[in-house]
């Protein structure tokens, strides 16, 4: 991966987002080769299971790294313009709806955990009553569920707490200094023939100016809950465990983006 498309002082944000799509659907590559390549074979204490496990641990890594990179580059534009962060025009309408301040609920790593492990388990249930290891979600200990538990139980709370400062935020647009302003901008347009006086117009900028930085303050907050959650699951799970939550990760954004892609093209159509 080249430093070039994080250079975000000289690109847009979404010419940002498409590199980092197509490094994407790259991991993904690599992380189901991985799994295909590194089948679980009943006996980690093997070099040869030591010297794979390291290799997965370097993948998962790297994927990690690349998760990190992208926070990194938002983190930056969200201090540039908050407002276009939190209203992105590189998500498709069908994501838009999905959107939890900008981005994806942090408590949804645990939905997408317990689905891939529901279906691997499924799949692999004979192995499992004979008694063989699957080595991938299917075969999750006791102390890694309780582990995930944990993580899950301080997850939801912390995007409760950050959820509750965003109602905060949004109905502080209502608050006595915005309503009185709105009112004076009213009367002074009147007065001026709809123009705004400007001493007025750069009280509006500083009015405007405090609720951009309560807004920017939060979506750093939801933003370092969802690395912090990622990061942590990944710290629960074995490296091959971890390759195939990364994988059911991408597929599924990937796939939600492409689906969206194909939605607002014929919404288009239809409306042409």
């Amino acid at each position: 991966m080249t430093n070039t498309i994080f250079d975000v002082e000289h690109e847009s944000f979404h010419n940002f987002f498409e590199c980092w799509l197509a490094e994407q659907n790259q991991h993904l590559q690599d992380l189901i080769i991985a799994s295909k390549n590194n089948l679980y074979n009943g006996n980690p204490t093997t070099t040869a299971a030591a010297n794979t496990n390291t290799s997965l641990r370097t993948l998962v890594e790297r994927v990690v790294k690349h998760y990190e990179q992208y926070y990194e580059a938002k983190s930056r534009w969200v201090k540039q313009d908050v407002l276009r962060m939190l209203s992105p025009s590189w998500t498709t309408s069908l994501e838009d709806a999905f959107l939890w301040i900008g981005g994806w609920r942090p408590s949804m790593t645990f939905h997408l955990f317990y689905s891939k492990s529901g279906l691997q388990l499924e799949a692999r249930l004979t192995e499992l009553i004979e008694g063989l290891g699957t080595g991938d979600l299917a075969d999750i200990s006791q102390h890694q569920l309780m582990q995930v538990d944990h993580l899950q139980r301080r997850t939801v709370k912390e995007e409760r707490d950050i959820t509750e400062k965003m109602a905060k935020q949004q109905e502080s647009v209502a608050d006595t200094s915005t309503v009185e302003l709105s009112h004076v901008i009213t009367e002074l347009m009147s007065a001026n023939g709809g123009h705004e006086h400007e001493v007025e117009a750069d009280r509006v900028e500083s009015v405007l100016a405090s609720k951009e930085r309560g807004l920017e303050e939060i979506l750093q907050r939801a933003d370092s809950l969802r690395l912090k959650t990622l990061k942590a699951i990944t710290h629960i799970l074995t490296p091959i465990q971890a390759v195939h939550f990364f994988i059911a990760a991408a597929e599924l954004h990937l796939r939600l983006h492409d689906w969206g892609k194909k939605e607002d093209a014929s919404s288009r159509g239809n409306s042409s």
